[in-house]
């Protein structure tokens, strides 16, 4: 079936191809190397953006699988990081505070590991005699997460409280099955058995249960223990300092109220925070250490490269067609019109170049997680950060490489 009325239609419309887009496909080597560049400078700026995400947003995974409504922690410590705990009497006083239905404490603290696959019968028999271990069995840290698993849930992990009764076994942890692959492959090994023996701090350990939380730039694997057994391990007195407070309110009551009541009772070495206080504080901390402004200098040096690139081959391109552009200016064409083809252009390769470094840095991220066991995921907020520096970087480029153009009189150049 024939629709004549359609070609006279479409004969209305001028479907010419854009001017930037021609100079740009004129030479196809030097728009597969532009964008090859382009697409270097953004998995630059993915990667950095990335590692940066990895040592802010992988840092607080216990911060954000806290249960609770509110969360004291020592007002001196600016991180979990530093070992400053405050006294468990504070506690008690934010029970007594109205709105507060419970108050229950949780220990942090860090145990040498020892993998299971490296605990040879020579290992064993040591701690079988008392004797302290080889020290080559040592140099693994996990960091130890301990409370009271009677009390109510300091977790909001349902798979850790659908296991809280195997807590209750002497010298029995959870093992985080996300932790680094340097403390064993005990997913797999305890497959074969309802307990994995090891080792932790010259104590027995009998691993019992696995849990996701993932590990960090500072911890390679996390375990959880009752608080009984903490105690067991360090000392009775070790239960009096408390890390965090993990704060349950009753049923209605308003949180910004009992917040400020406790802020008013509880003394100022305390510190009265939400969940959500507590991650953005950690993190602010992260993104403030060298690493962190190293990581965000490695951004700005990646923007810097781009636009390195962009200007080269830009200007390039403005020099080899010199005399059509200076024709254009004859014709009347003015130098923003110019500019903003030599801008088409720039963001042309920019899109170009950021779709293949989108796709190549999602793989990254995939490597680095398979590498270090840290979660790290392709945020939206990344993704869109990088693209609009980009356009920016885009916009920089051709505005600098459209000197020359400005300058070119149509006179000289014939």
């Amino acid at each position: 079936m024939k629709f004549p009325y359609l070609k006279s239609f479409f004969k209305n419309f001028d479907f010419e191809t854009p001017l930037a887009w021609a100079q740009l496909s004129h030479q196809k080597v030097r728009l597969a190397v532009a964008t090859t560049g382009v697409c270097f400078a953004n998995i630059l700026m993915f990667s950095q953006l990335g590692l940066l995400a990895m040592l802010t947003d992988g840092s607080t995974k216990l911060h954000e699988s806290l249960a609770g409504d509110l969360l004291l922690v020592s007002s001196f410590s600016p991180s979990l990081l530093f070992r400053i705990s405050f006294p468990r009497a504070y506690l008690y006083q934010a029970a007594a505070v109205e709105g507060v239905a419970s108050a229950s404490p949780v220990y942090i603290g860090r145990a040498n590991w020892v993998n299971p696959n490296q605990l040879s019968s020579s290992g064993e028999s040591y701690i079988a005699k008392g004797k302290r271990p080889r020290s080559r069995l040592f140099g693994n840290e996990v960091r130890i997460i301990a409370f009271n698993p009677a009390q109510p849930a300091v977790l909001n992990m349902p798979e850790v409280n659908q296991q809280l009764a195997k807590l209750a076994i002497p010298d029995a942890v959870l093992f985080d099955r996300l932790s680094q692959s340097s403390l064993g492959d005990i997913p797999k090994l305890l497959g074969k058995k309802e307990e994995l023996p090891t080792i932790m701090d010259n104590h027995r350990t009998y691993v019992v249960g696995l849990f996701n939380m993932g590990s960090t730039m500072n911890d390679k694997g996390n375990v959880i223990i009752s608080d009984w057994n903490y105690a067991q391990r360090n000392g009775q007195n070790s239960l009096q300092q408390v890390r965090i407070g993990v704060l349950t309110l009753e049923k209605g009551a308003n949180k910004e109220t009992v917040q400020a009541k406790l802020r008013d009772r509880l003394p100022k070495d305390v510190a009265v925070l939400t969940r959500e206080e507590l991650i953005q504080r950690e993190q602010q901390f992260h993104a403030s250490q060298p690493e962190g402004v190293i990581l965000k200098f490695g951004t700005i040096v990646g923007f810097v490269v781009g636009v390195i690139i962009l200007y080269q081959v830009l200007y390039a391109d403005i020099s080899d067609h010199l005399s059509e552009y200076a024709t254009l200016k004859a014709m009347g064409y003015s130098d923003r019109s110019l500019l903003m083809v030599v801008l088409q252009e720039a963001i042309i390769l920019g899109v170009m170049g950021f779709v293949p470094g989108f796709i190549a840095s999602v793989g990254i991220y995939q490597l680095l997680v398979t590498l270090t066991r840290i979660p790290l995921t392709m945020k939206v907020s990344v993704a869109i950060q990088v693209f609009i520096l980009t356009l920016v970087m885009c916009a920089v480029s051709g505005a600098i490489a459209t000197g020359k153009l400005r300058s070119a009189d149509p006179a000289d150049v014939f």
